[in-house]
This record gives C-alpha cells, sequence and structure tokens, in this order.
C-alpha cells in the first residue's frame, strides 16, 4: 500500500494537507467581517455565538480552541480579528499561534475604522498571505504522520453494524502504519466502559478513562426527562436505536482492535500514536471542533441518517451505514458501507475502501463537505456549577470499580 501524499510541512515540523489562510474571528459580533473577508479572497473562515463571557473557564476554554484551529497544521497563515473589547483576548490568541512560527497578524475593528474598513484591510492581509504560501514547497508525507478524528452522527439500527465496524477496521490499518485516530464522544461510551477499560495500555490510561466516563454516566442521572434526549436524540431512536448501551456498543467500534494509548482533555493535543481518546460531549459539532482544534488533518464521520458537517480547516470526510442515505444525499455522503448489508462486500474490503480514501484526502482530492463550502464550529457548553456537583459525587464514590 502506497501511504505517501505531499503535504505542507510546517515550522513545528508538522505537515498539512491543506494550505489554508484562516481568517479567525475572536467574538460573535465580527462574525460577518471575517465571512465577507473570505467570500472575497477564498479564506477559510466560521462563524460562531463566542467571544464575551465572565465565566473565566469558558472564557479560556473559547481560547484554547481558537489557538488550536490557528495551530492546526492545515493552516499556512492566520488573520485573527477581533472587535477590541472582548473577553477572548486576540493578543493571547495571536501571541500562541505565533509562536509556532506561522505568518500572524491582528485587526481591531474598533481601532481600524470600523466594519467596513477592517474588512477591506483584512482581504489585502488575506491575499498577501495567500501570495506567500503559493511559492512554498510541498514535502513528503506519509499516513504515519496523519492525526484522524473519528467521529458518529444521525447514528441508526445500522450504524453498529457496518460504517462503525468498517472504519474500525481503517483505524487499524492506520494505526498499524504508525498512525493516530482520536475516538471522542464520552456520553457515547457510557455501557461500554467494559471493553474500553480492557484495551487500556496502562493502568493510568485505564483510570483517566474510567473517570471521564463516570463523571458523564453521573450528569446522565441528572438530567430529567425534559432533557433526556441529550443522550439519545429523537432522530437516534427513530433510526433503531433503543438505548444509550446500544448506541455506545455501536459507538466504540469506531477505533478498532488496538490499545488505547493515551486519554486527553477537550482539544489536547496527542502525545502517543496510536488509539487516543478525548473528552468531548455527544453533540457532533462540537466533538469534531475538539478533535480538529488538537490537529486532526481529517475526521472520519460515521452517519446512518445522513448530515453535511464540515470543518473550516479539515476534510470531514461522511461515510454511511446504507446505501439508501448514501443515494438520497448524494451531496452529503463520501462513502456507503452499505454493501457490507447485502453481502456483496465484507468489512475487511470496506475498511480498505475507507483507508483509500483517508489517502486520495491526504492527497488533496476534496470531501463533499469542503466542496460546499460547510464550515461549523462549537465548543462544549457545561457551566461551571454543573460541572462541580459532578466532581462532588464523584468524590464520594471514593474509588471507581474497575471492571476486570
Amino acid at each position: 500500500m502506497n501511504t505517501t501524499f505531499k503535504g505542507f510541512r510546517r515550522k513545528d515540523g508538522g505537515i498539512g494537507i491543506r494550505n489554508h489562510v484562516l481568517v479567525l474571528p475572536t467574538v460573535s459580533c465580527v462574525n460577518r467581517v471575517a465571512l465577507d473577508v473570505a467570500m472575497k479572497t477564498g479564506a477559510m473562515t466560521f462563524s460562531h455565538p463566542y467571544g464575551c463571557t465572565f465565566d473565566a473557564i469558558e472564557n479560556t476554554t473559547t481560547e484554547d480552541t481558537f489557538i488550536g484551529h490557528g495551530l492546526h497544521p492545515n493552516v499556512g497563515a492566520v488573520l485573527v480579528l477581533s472587535l477590541g473589547c472582548e473577553t477572548a483576548s486576540a493578543q493571547r490568541i495571536a501571541d500562541a499561534i505565533a509562536k509556532s512560527g506561522k505568518p500572524v497578524e491582528t485587526l481591531v475593528v474598533q481601532l481600524g475604522g470600523g466594519a467596513r474598513a477592517t474588512g477591506q484591510t483584512g482581504i489585502a492581509r488575506v491575499r498577501a498571505f495567500q501570495e506567500a504560501l503559493e511559492k512554498e514547497p510541498q514535502d513528503d508525507g506519509d499516513l504515519s504522520e496523519l492525526l484522524i478524528g473519528l467521529e458518529c452522527g444521525s447514528s441508526d439500527a445500522f450504524s453498529g453494524l457496518t460504517a462503525n465496524p468498517a472504519v474500525g477496521e481503517a483505524a487499524d490499518i492506520i494505526v498499524g502504519y504508525g498512525g493516530t485516530v482520536i475516538l471522542s464522544e464520552i456520553t457515547e461510551m457510557v455501557g461500554a466502559e467494559h471493553a474500553l477499560w480492557k484495551r487500556g495500555k496502562t493502568e493510568e490510561v485505564q483510570r483517566k478513562l474510567m473517570a471521564l466516563i463516570k463523571e458523564y454516566e453521573i450528569e446522565l442521572s441528572m438530567t430529567t426527562e425534559d432533557d433526556s434526549g441529550i443522550f439519545i436524540s429523537p432522530g437516534n431512536i427513530k433510526g433503531g436505536l433503543t438505548t444509550i448501551e446500544e448506541k455506545s456498543l455501536g459507538c466504540i467500534h469506531k477505533a478498532g482492535t488496538t490499545p488505547v494509548v493515551q486519554v486527553v482533555g477537550y482539544g489536547e493535543r496527542p502525545t502517543e500514536k496510536g488509539v487516543v481518546i478525548m473528552d468531548t460531549p455527544g453533540f457532533d459539532i462540537s466533538s469534531v471542533t475538539g478533535k480538529v482544534s488538537a490537529g486532526a488533518h481529517m475526521v472520519l464521520f460515521t452517519t446512518g441518517k445522513g448530515t453535511p458537517t464540515g470543518s473550516a480547516v479539515a476534510p470531514v470526510a461522511k461515510i454511511s451505514s446504507n446505501n439508501e442515505i448514501f443515494r438520497s444525499l448524494a451531496d452529503d455522503i463520501d462513502l456507503s458501507a452499505g454493501d457490507i448489508l447485502d453481502g456483496s462486500k465484507t468489512l475487511p474490503q470496506v475498511g480498505l475502501e475507507i483507508v483509500d480514501l483517508v489517502m486520495r484526502i491526504a492527497r488533496g482530492s476534496e470531501v463533499k463537505a469542503e466542496y460546499f463550502n460547510v464550515q461549523e464550529f462549537a465548543i462544549p457548553n457545561v457551566s461551571v456549577l454543573r460541572k462541580e456537583v459532578i466532581h462532588r459525587k464523584l468524590a464520594e464514590l471514593n474509588d471507581l470499580r474497575f471492571m476486570k
């Protein structure tokens, strides 16, 4: 198997499979300015409702996630766009990105003559970045250098039978070649912790994993009938899933069978190679955002009922669990695992097809979300008070009961 591609070598040693200029709005008030600049230059951006909060933890998470996107290997240069009075610090964001050696500039609307004038300045800055990036030579990259996010959303009863285990087959191949995959959505591990715990490479990994799952299990116990849909959605139920455990046992198939080598926080960049688990909620957009913030070059997103989800800086490839959705949502789905259902293909065969898709994406092939310019962004929204209650209840348990 040819596992090489041509990419964009960064000063920190990493390699990108895209060479984007990112226009990064630090607060929702300048979303429109950022969008105008991006539309007129072809740069990447995303709109969001964040950037001004008096919750210190939430503010830090917001800044760190912005920084992660600026540091992403698929980004060659960054224009930080600020209003000027938000709590998210444009200075901290720009400084952190600049430390990587990546070109960064900051524009402040309140100091730049307003939205239109700042937008015109931003267009000129972005075009200068693009001109410089076009002159950069490409370098040889390998599958072993890739970090690949694994996601599922709008799942159905077939997801755990076809698409998820097929991605798991691909994950085993990717890890076998020295690559790294990230499994997230801790809410969708509740009920499957016994299977994941056995795969923990070390006792520390096992403990971190069980602590995370226990936190979300406590949060689940705190939900009411009105908000129970945050763990299993009406669409999941309509698609044939009946319990959280059933959803979880299907979800974890995406990570294949190799050992879990590390557990990381939201948006935290892995330092180990292999299967990594990240602390994210089950909401697709915030889960994908966390993995992209950690540097995932691309995301393999399985779906039973279909979704157009995408990211501003990383390709998000959709893999359907059935052929009906693949045909009816042809503009959104990149590959179908539905042939497994009728017996015309095996799981290993589709797994190889997914690895081939990964390499084609690394070599520049656009996924549907890229072609249609789907650019979404969200971060977790769990109140500090709710987290404190969860941590108190967790402490009351004294120790974690591991399943052996």
